[in-house]
C-alpha cells in the first residue's frame, strides 16, 4: 500500500509540474506576443493588409485566414458581430495562412477583386460558397467564377491582375509573419497582441471584451 501511495504521490507532482509549466509557457508566450505587438507591430499589421474599422479604434483584431477553411468561414460573421457590439473600437486585420492546398489562388482572387473596391464583398460570398468551390484534397477554383460574377466584377481584369508578382510576395511575407507568431492553424486570433490562447466563440468574445473594456471602461 505505501509503495503504491508513493505512486501515486509522485504521478500526482508531476502533473502539478506539468499544469504548472504549460500555465507558465502560455504567460511567457502571452507577455513575449504582447511585447511585440508594441515593438514590432509590423508582424501584426503590415502595409499591404486589409483593414477594417475605424482608423482610430484602440482595439486590434488580427486574424491569420485560409479562404478554404471551413472553420474561417463560420466564424466570419462571428467576428462581424463582435465589431457591431462595440462600434468604432475595434480594427479587424485580416492576414493570410493559406495552408489548404491550393488556397493561395482564392488569396489571389481577394486581392485582385480588392483592386475593383470589392475584397469585402468577395470575402463574403467566397466564405458563403465554400462548399461548391474548397476541397482539402482537391480544390475546384473554377466553380468559384460564377458566383464572383454575381458582384459585378470584371473578371477578366481579376484573371490578369491574379498574375501580379507582389501576390506571392504578399502571401510569404504572411506565412512568415505567421510563422513568427506561431500561427498553425487557421483562424489565428490575435487582441492587441494578445494572442487566444484557448479557441472558441466564447473565448475569443472575453478576449475581446476584455480589451475594449480596459481601454474604454465598462460600457
Amino acid at each position: 500500500m505505501k509503495k503504491e501511495a508513493l505512486v501515486l504521490a509522485v504521478a500526482a507532482a508531476l502533473l502539478a509540474i506539468f499544469v504548472m509549466g504549460s500555465v507558465y509557457y502560455k504567460n511567457r508566450q502571452s507577455s513575449r506576443l504582447e511585447f511585440m505587438a508594441q515593438e514590432n507591430a509590423s508582424t501584426f499589421v503590415r502595409e499591404h493588409s486589409r483593414t477594417l474599422g475605424a482608423d482610430d479604434a484602440k482595439v486590434y483584431l488580427v486574424e491569420f485566414f485560409d479562404p478554404a477553411c471551413e472553420t474561417c468561414g463560420a466564424f466570419h460573421p462571428f467576428v462581424k458581430d463582435l465589431m457591431a457590439a462595440h462600434p468604432g473600437k475595434i480594427k479587424l486585420v485580416m492576414r493570410y495562412a493559406p495552408f489548404h492546398q491550393g488556397a493561395d489562388h482564392f488569396v489571389k482572387i481577394l486581392e485582385a477583386a480588392g483592386k475593383q473596391g470589392k475584397y469585402w464583398e468577395t470575402l463574403k460570398i467566397m466564405f458563403e460558397t465554400q462548399s461548391a468551390w474548397a476541397s482539402h484534397h482537391a480544390p475546384r477554383p473554377e466553380k468559384i467564377w460564377p458566383y464572383l460574377a454575381r458582384l459585378g466584377l470584371d473578371l477578366d481584369k481579376i484573371r490578369a491582375d491574379m498574375k501580379a508578382p507582389e501576390l506571392d510576395g504578399l502571401i510569404q511575407q504572411d506565412l512568415e509573419d505567421a510563422r513568427t507568431l506561431g500561427v498553425q492553424k487557421t483562424p489565428g486570433f490575435f487582441v492587441n497582441g494578445k494572442p487566444l490562447q484557448t479557441f472558441g466563440y466564447n473565448q475569443l468574445k472575453d478576449l475581446v471584451e476584455s480589451e475594449v473594456k480596459q481601454l474604454y471602461g465598462a460600457r
